[in-house]
Formats: C-alpha cells, sequence, structure tokens
C-alpha cells in the first residue's frame, strides 16, 4: 500500500478551456488515507471573476459566487491540502489543466504537471475492464451512489470511494508505489496568504429539488471506453471525456469548439485521427442509444445535431442510426431460474462471483460457501464476473444494471446454493 495519502480533487468550471479564459467556481478536497479511508472533506465555492457559464450544469449561482472567495485567496489552503498527498481526480487531466492555469495566474508554477495525478477513469482500463469513462458508470460497479453529479463535493467523495474500492482490491499493485514516488517528488510553491483572512463558503442547496437529465446526458454517461492502455490511447480518453461533458447539453459554443481543438493539440492528436475520434464517438453514441431497440424522433434530432457539430459526412451518420448494431454494446436482461434437476447454468473454479443486496444470511456465509468451492467472491461488476447474486434479482442498483449491461446472469440465494450443490468434485 502507499506510503502517502491520497488528496482526491474536484473542480467545477466555467468552461472546459482554460487558454479561453474560463474559471474555477467551485473546488472541493477529500483526504483519503493510504488504506483508503476517508478521513475529512473541504469544499467551497469560488468567484471567477466573470460569467458563471452552465449554470444548468454546475447549479452556482450568482449569488453564491458573489460572496464567494476568489482562488488567490484559496490557494495557500488549497496546495496545503494537496501537498504531501498523492493528487487524484476522475479525467484528472481536466483538473490538471485548471490547477496549472489558476496558479499560471498567480505567477507560480503547478507540480502537478500533465500526468502527475492519479486518474481514476484511466485506471478503470485495468480494474474495471469493460466499464464506460464516465464516473457514473465506474461508480456503478461497485454501487457506489452518485446523486447531484456536477457538486465538486459529491464528485470528490464518489471518486474517493472508488479509489477505496481500488485500493481494496488491488493491494500492492504497482501504481501505488509510482505515484507515491511522484508525490515525493512535487515541491508546492510558496503562495501568499490573503492579507484578510477568508472563510471557505459552501453553495446553496435546494431541498426536494427533482432533478432530470437529457438524453444525450444518459448516453454519454454510458458510453464504453477500449481497454486498451497506451499513451496514445489515453490521450484519446482525455478527449473523449472531454467531449462527453461538451455534448451532454446538445450545445457546443465556439469557445467550445476553439478550446476542445486546443485540448487535441495538447494531447497531440492531429486533424485526420480527430476526425476517425469523432467517428467513432458517434457510432459509440448512437450504439447507446439503439440499446432499447429503439430510436425515437426525439432522439434522432438530438443525435442528428451532434453529428452537425461534430462536422460528420453524411455516410457516417448513416451508418450508425439506421439500425441497430449487430453487436450491441448492452445485453438484455440474463436471469438463471431456479428448477429441479441440473441447474441451466454451471459455476466452475476461479469463476469470480459478485454478492449484493441485504441477504437472509450474512453476506460472509455465502463467501465461505464460495471459496470452500474455490470460487472467488468479488467486489465489482466487471466483464470477466461469471455471476451475480442478489437478494432481489430485479434489483436496480448499480451493480445490477451493469450484470444486465454486460448480459451476467443474476440469481437469488437458492440459486446460489443449487449452482454450489451441482458444481463437480
Amino acid at each position: 500500500m502507499p506510503d502517502h495519502g491520497f488528496a482526491v480533487i474536484d473542480f467545477e468550471t466555467t468552461g472546459f478551456a482554460p487558454e479561453y479564459h474560463h474559471r474555477v467556481v467551485e473546488v472541493a478536497v477529500v483526504h483519503v488515507g493510504p488504506t483508503g479511508e476517508i478521513e475529512n472533506r473541504w469544499e467551497t465555492v469560488v468567484n471567477p471573476e466573470r460569467d458563471l457559464g452552465p449554470v444548468h450544469i454546475h447549479g452556482i449561482t450568482g449569488k453564491d459566487a458573489m460572496r464567494a472567495p476568489l482562488f488567490s485567496q484559496i490557494a495557500p489552503q488549497l496546495g496545503a491540502l494537496l501537498d504531501g498527498r498523492i493528487v487524484v481526480a476522475h479525467n484528472a487531466q481536466f483538473e490538471e489543466r485548471f490547477l496549472r492555469a489558476e496558479l499560471a495566474r498567480l505567477g507560480v508554477g503547478s507540480p502537478v504537471e500533465q500526468g502527475g495525478a492519479l486518474c481514476t477513469m484511466q485506471l478503470a482500463r485495468e480494474f474495471l475492464p469493460g466499464a464506460g469513462r464516465s464516473l457514473a458508470d465506474c461508480c456503478s460497479a461497485y454501487d457506489i451512489e452518485l446523486v447531484n453529479a456536477h457538486e465538486a463535493l459529491v464528485d470528490a467523495e464518489a471518486t474517493a470511494r472508488l479509489l477505496a474500492a481500488y485500493l481494496a482490491d488491488n493491494r500492492g499493485h504497482e501504481t501505488w508505489d509510482r505515484y507515491d514516488r511522484i508525490a515525493e517528488q512535487q515541491s508546492w510553491p510558496p503562495l501568499p496568504l490573503s492579507p484578510q483572512q477568508v472563510d471557505w463558503v459552501t453553495r446553496t442547496r435546494e431541498r426536494d429539488v427533482p432533478t432530470t437529465s437529457t438524453f444525450l446526458q444518459r448516453t454519454t454517461a454510458a458510453l464504453p471506453e477500449t481497454d486498451e492502455d497506451s499513451p496514445r490511447a489515453r490521450a484519446h480518453a482525455a478527449y473523449r471525456a472531454q467531449l462527453d461533458v461538451a455534448l451532454a447539453d446538445g450545445l457546443l459554443t465556439v469557445d467550445e469548439m476553439d478550446g476542445l481543438r486546443t485540448l487535441a493539440r495538447e494531447l497531440g492528436i492531429g486533424d485526420r485521427v480527430l476526425g476517425r475520434l469523432h467517428e467513432r464517438y458517434f457510432g459509440d453514441l448512437a450504439a447507446v442509444a439503439w440499446a432499447d431497440g429503439e430510436l425515437t424522433d426525439a432522439e434522432l434530432s438530438d443525435l442528428a445535431q451532434v453529428a452537425l457539430l461534430l462536422d460528420l459526412d453524411d455516410a457516417s451518420v448513416t451508418a450508425a442510426i439506421s439500425s441497430p448494431p449487430s453487436a450491441p454494446l448492452t445485453a438484455s436482461p440474463a436471469t438463471v431460474p431456479a428448477g429441479p434437476g441440473k441447474p441451466q447454468f454451471e459455476l466452475s473454479r476461479g469463476d469470480l462471483v459478485v454478492l449484493t443486496g441485504q441477504m437472509g444470511q450474512p453476506r460472509s456465509h455465502y463467501e465461505d460457501l464460495l471459496l470452500a468451492r474455490d470460487v472467488i467472491p468479488w467486489a465489482a461488476i466487471t466483464k470477466k464476473v461469471k455471476l451475480l447474486v442478489a437478494a432481489d434479482v430485479d434489483s436496480l442498483s448499480g451493480k445490477a444494471r451493469k450484470a444486465r449491461q454486460y448480459g451476467i446472469p443474476i440469481v437469488g440465494e437458492q440459486e446460489l446454493l443449487a449452482l454450489l450443490a451441482a458444481m463437480r468434485g
């Protein structure tokens, strides 16, 4: 396990291109211990000294911003919260860029260079094979709740819990040692304290406000990610993740288009490769939209708008939306009914089995039964999992949704006992 603790950070911003004068409007930091325990949390709205950008996404009000400190006033405490810890974020490249830009405004460099923050999105390739790149999709594999996404503290806490799950399932992985060394080498610049003591300001939170999501927000949250792990693949993933955010509201402003082009250049993505990335992105988007077997007129209209924004040719668009893909990204629900005689489904030694829900017996009881048959109890739903055992086979939990998406069978407690009894040997 790592020697250093972690500092999970999340920014909400006025846009996603600091090169075009977008600013941080909210900061959250969650401290996580070396073994995954959450130690403390901090959050504040930040006055960006400009318009607030997509308020419908981040929810920061002008009233909150007016009473909030400037970034220059919170920078010394923020630096102290990150100093000596492994900096973590989901799609860390985004936080790295904004931290670098905000510190540059203060005349200092950021010690968190490109790739210097641990990225839970990139780690999902290895730790959650088959998962999408969104924070919501990665969290669902562990049944980690994510409500009111795009609040900095909500996203940071969910990322912290995802990190804790990674740590628990992957003790001794070389990643922890590598980022320990990076944290050891990061030297935080001295930042002048504000002449006036400032308090961090929590956003105003309305209670019982119904939350809705658009078709594109739901669809981009479920987009798949490649399992390939290389510098090129990581650059492409960072670009696609930013495209998810940009397109979620169905609109790309001139600033956002310019920001995406700038990001592509920073990531070393040329125009020809960028065109292919856009084609593949749209194909994935259409495939996820087809998952329920139909495209409504409203969904077709949204997809057509995305195609226009990405400047795709008619042939690529027609091929993606004309019919469901032959190999859909999602699978129909799979359950294994109980029945007399030999079960319809078999378990084998070495299979991964996930448990979810409040069962009739303690979970440890079923884990012991699995281990006695050399079947491995597992924490997260990935494409390598053989079976999900649920207290309710019709559960709407994140694990159950992921199992249905991957076509993993779902059984109850009695079905599990029958499967174990039927194992040979």
